[in-house]
């Protein structure tokens, strides 16, 4: 195997730990909003990002209440320049709970990596709430919460 597909299968088998006890089936197609979150965000891509969600999705980070696709491209691009710029983000899987055919609500449990640091700071852990709806076959976010775990 050359080194490059080696490296692939290495990031593959990482990616996939990701899913904890939800690789499969419907369950693991609900977390890969988290992970094409994560994807999009250890980019600084806003675009990626606000593409995730419904266009009328709500995202509530901090004390920001963004309402709408084009609000939470707006501030994550201004936040990728500035107070985000090389921070990443950790979630781990916690729950997933299906509301109706194709809506599902998925807790998760991680935070933000500040750029230069290597495990998320106790201050920024925090938990999510992920409420997705199911459109043309893809999970899309319609509401993304954190709630820090300490206060």
């Amino acid at each position: 195997m050359t080194s490059k597909a080696s490296d692939l299968v290495a990031k593959a088998k990482q990616w996939a730990g990701y899913y904890g006890d939800f690789p499969n089936g419907e369950e693991g197609a609900v977390f890969t909003v988290p992970l094409r979150l994560r994807a999009a965000w250890d980019a600084g891509d806003a675009d990626a990002l606000a593409d995730l969600f419904t266009v009328d999705g709500s995202m509530l980070i901090g004390d920001e209440q963004l309402r709408g696709r084009e609000a939470i491209r707006a501030y994550l691009t201004e936040q990728f320049a500035g107070a985000y710029r090389g921070s990443r983000v950790a979630d781990e899987p916690v729950q997933v709970k299906f509301l109706a055919d194709g809506v599902a609500l998925a807790i998760t449990k991680g935070g933000f990596i500040n750029e230069g640091e290597t495990e998320i700071a106790p201050e920024n852990e925090n938990r999510a709430t992920w409420v997705v709806r199911k459109e043309g076959g893809d999970y899309k976010l319609v509401s993304h919460q954190t709630s820090p775990i300490r206060g």
